[in-house]
């Protein structure tokens, strides 16, 4: 059985396994084996064949389902904008939620109607509440940030936040599953913070506030993803 090198083990662990979808191993509507028998397979961390098998299923290649696993769709990839999307890194996914949310905040700060504040701060509340599972504290975060993007009342940011929402809402239930952080204090005030320069309608510090929001985010996955690294170099 092949190991991957060092270099780009997500990517090379794609490749690796795409081949073996290629010559047959699997039929289509097949399950896959689970991470723990691909990674040793493979010769990389549990992490690393989870996003390898995220890159696949943004090709169309495989598809996750909740509870039962990961089953064959397609012999060959499929690229569109949607597999772009779920093969990137998630701070990619970050950064570019970044250039989307600092001037949707700047923007609502100066445009929101007194009908927009209530429907944020509605949301802000919904947001500390539905923390009943890992995907509903990504729809409520979601929701909580589309009613500023809609407040700012650019019709364009608001469908593009809704495409790259859709499609990257995977990618944020696994970062969180992957580092297994609750919601903290500070997290909720960061929101509130956000949300009291947009009542205010000091555009810059609600700019300053989402940016600096979601470069922490993006700096903690690349956090992640060196440790994983490192972990994996380990292993190999």
């Amino acid at each position: 059985m092949a190991v991957v090198n060092r270099e780009s083990l997500s990517d090379q662990a794609a490749r690796l396994l795409l081949a073996r979808i290629e010559d047959g191993e699997w039929t289509v509507g097949q399950k896959l084996p689970g991470e723990t028998t691909l990674a040793p397979q493979l010769g990389v961390g549990r992490s690393t064949v989870r996003e390898a098998i995220r890159q696949l299923a943004g090709q169309g290649v495989l598809a996750s389902r909740q509870g039962a696993g990961v089953f064959l769709l397609a012999r060959a990839p499929v690229d569109d904008w949607e597999s772009r999307i779920l093969k990137a890194n998630i701070a990619s996914i970050l950064e570019a939620r970044l250039a989307i949310e600092s001037e949707a905040s700047s923007l609502a700060a100066q445009r929101h109607t007194h009908e927009d504040l209530e429907a944020i701060r509605v949301a802000l509340a919904r947001r500390r509440a539905d923390r009943v599972s890992i995907a509903a504290r990504v729809d409520a975060d979601t929701a909580f940030h589309r009613s500023i993007v809609a407040a700012g009342r650019n019709e364009i940011l608001v469908e593009l936040f809704d495409t790259f929402a859709e499609r990257s809402r995977d990618a944020m239930i696994q970062m969180l599953e992957f580092n297994g952080e609750a919601p903290t204090a500070r997290d909720d005030a960061v929101h509130e913070d956000i949300v009291d320069a947009i009542t205010k309608r000091d555009a810059t510090s609600a700019s300053e506030l989402s940016r600096a929001h979601l470069l922490a985010l993006r700096d903690g996955a690349l956090q992640e993803e060196l440790r994983d690294g490192r972990a994996d170099a380990d292993s190999g």
